[in-house]
């Protein structure tokens, strides 16, 4: 792994610490943040829409993003690929609006546990569309995930409900959408791809908001404002982590967000997850770690896809 820039160091006493510490700690706050905006979408008070929800979840990530980049914001949007762009936009609000709808009826575990499977539908993908070689080893670990999926739903023992159908939807759409990243990445700063997003994601979702839309009062702003910090915050987290630490240190502890949903839905909730999801969500999260810790060794890159990744918060 390559080591951090000066930049990327922090100073002070968390500048004596290892980076594989800073990068656990990390990763660790990214998971509780992340399963912490999943109750957040369940509290808003008075019913609102989860299409609603979205928007205002891009909204104000557009907000910050230009806050973040003021000096510089308009210059983030120079590209010689404003179609894929806005193709890739248009695949992610999709994949958000999904899974945003499947939080409110999903039990939370489930959530976490069908969260890990877009990198199993990217690698499927990868094969087709990018012409990586096929392997044998490599298509039994995406058989194993996939196997993962099916113990969770158990289609033909119980009835398969909405929520992990959406799931499911979700995280193939964010795969086609992973592929289209990588070919933006080839040319375009991370700053133009994520600024892009999140203009292209706003007014997308505004328009599937219109539809269910009712004017939010002073108390679910604020739940509106938590979830965008949330998310912000752990997608934050999550990119720092890899860039201070190694992967295989911190890329297991993702495994985390079934931990935290399992608990904050048994509380919260009341939600009690049966074994399969346990079992099969190891299964995935095991075939898609597996997957991320051999694409970093392949390409020696410090920040692999990996199962944090795979859903669009």
């Amino acid at each position: 792994m390559t080591e951090p820039s000066p930049s990327d160091q922090p100073s002070g006493l968390l500048g004596q610490i290892s980076g594989n510490v800073q990068g656990i700690a990390l990763m660790v706050f990214s998971t509780a943040c992340m399963a912490c905006m999943y109750v957040a979408i369940r509290e808003v008070p008075g019913g609102m829409h989860p299409f609603e929800v979205a928007f205002f979840r891009n909204l104000i990530a557009v907000l910050l993003l230009a806050a973040w980049h003021r000096q510089h914001f308009l210059a983030c949007f120079r590209t010689e690929h404003v179609r894929l762009h806005i193709l890739r936009g248009s695949l992610n609000v999709t994949a958000m609006l999904a899974f945003f709808y499947a939080v409110l009826i999903t039990p939370l575990a489930t959530v976490a546990a069908l969260g890990f499977t877009a990198p199993l539908f990217a690698s499927v993908l990868a094969i087709f569309v990018l012409r990586e070689r096929l392997q044998w080893h490599r298509l039994s670990v995406i058989a194993l995930g996939f196997a993962g999926a099916l113990l969770i739903l158990r289609p033909g023992v119980t009835e398969v409900s909405r929520g992990p159908v959406l799931l499911l939807a979700s995280s193939a759409i964010w795969a086609v959408t992973i592929m289209v990243i990588k070919v933006l990445a080839r040319t375009d700063s991370s700053t133009t791809i994520t600024v892009y997003m999140g203009t292209v994601m706003a007014p997308l979702s505004l328009l599937a908001a219109a539809f269910f839309w009712q004017w939010p009062d002073g108390a679910q702003l604020l739940w509106l404002l938590l979830i965008a910090v949330l998310g912000t915050l752990g997608q934050l987290s999550l990119a720092q982590s890899f860039r201070l630490a190694d992967v295989g240190a911190v890329l297991p502890l993702d495994f985390l967000k079934l931990v935290w949903g399992t608990l904050l839905g048994f509380f919260i909730f009341a939600e009690v997850p049966d074994v399969f999801t346990w079992v099969g969500g190891s299964m995935i999260f095991g075939s898609t770690t597996y997957l991320a810790l051999r694409e970093s060794r392949r390409t020696a890159l410090p920040a692999p896809a990996n199962p944090s990744a795979a859903v669009p918060r």
